[in-house]
């Protein structure tokens, strides 16, 4: 059973850090894209970052470049998301989802879901 956890979201100030962990199981980790994606309230999901556990390329969307890194750590199936410079845009539940077809900023490529981490910033 494919099975991904998400976690490390919190309240921060704006100008704060967090990290968040996905931490993946059930398929073959090297395979697949892990993606980050994140929904405001009364906002659609939008792609954060995505990398690729097998080559390790990453992507991000323009509102982070500069302030969110991706990284994987393949021995422990795991995948970060750090946050530095956070705004209070940025609140939103995060989700991490894993596609078999590589990373990718489209969500529709993604069948594996994470439940979601909830990060608030204040301003």
């Amino acid at each position: 059973e494919v099975q991904l956890q998400a976690c490390g979201g919190g309240l921060v100030q704006a100008g704060g850090s967090l990290r968040l962990s996905c931490a993946a199981s059930g398929f073959t980790f090297d395979d697949y894209g892990i993606g980050w994606f994140r929904q405001a309230p009364g906002k659609e999901r939008e792609g954060v970052s995505c990398i690729s556990s097998s080559d390790g390329s990453t992507y991000y969307a323009d509102s982070v470049k500069g302030r969110f890194t991706i990284s994987s750590d393949n021995a422990k199936n795991t995948v970060y998301l750090q946050m530095n410079s956070l705004k209070p845009e940025d609140t939103a539940v995060y989700y991490c989802a894993a596609s078999a077809l590589g990373a990718t900023m489209h969500a529709s490529w993604y069948k594996h879901w994470g439940q979601g981490t909830l990060v608030t910033v204040s301003s």
